[in-house]
């Protein structure tokens, strides 16, 4: 059974799935369609720390579904400018998983991630990005050895 590690980049699925068609991104469904597929032996969910109750009851439900929640905290610059990236933390946890798996799974539509792709390929490792269409790095697209567009039962309707 092929094995997939899941790395989920929680602030870029919710502006994007809020922007494109103005709900929720379905965590669960996710889970569902890779477990069909292989065996999740590692998933991660990457967030902002704001200390919203909402937010944790979010957090938590990942945790049930079998998420490793990891929080940094959100920072306030005194320009008003806020920070809270998880980019080089993903890129780390990609680059150690890559070589325990069969697939990487990258929910994000972020072309920062286009190098990392590329490189997880190259060592053998099968790339999968789940992204918002319209709003995916078309290099993101490129790097991937799949693209699947987040529509349909990837989305929760409220």
């Amino acid at each position: 059974m092929k094995t997939i590690a899941l790395f989920a980049d929680v602030q870029n699925l919710y502006y994007t799935v809020r922007q494109a068609h103005g709900c929720h991104f379905n965590y669960a469904a996710l889970w569902a369609e890779l477990a069909a597929r292989g065996q999740i032996v590692e998933a991660y969910a990457y967030a902002i720390e704001r200390g919203d109750p909402r937010q944790q009851q979010f957090q938590q439900t990942l945790r049930k579904l079998g998420f490793t929640v990891k929080l940094k905290p959100y920072i306030q610059r005194s320009d008003g400018t806020a920070k809270g990236d998880w980019d080089v933390g993903i890129t780390i946890d990609v680059l150690d998983a890559a070589a325990r798996v069969d697939e990487v799974v990258l929910a994000s539509g972020d072309g920062d991630f286009d190098l990392l792709l590329e490189r997880v390929r190259r060592g053998g490792t099968e790339a999968t990005v789940y992204g918002v269409p319209g709003l995916t790095a078309q290099s993101l697209v490129r790097a991937a050895d799949r693209y699947v567009p987040i529509e349909g039962s990837l989305l929760l309707r409220g």
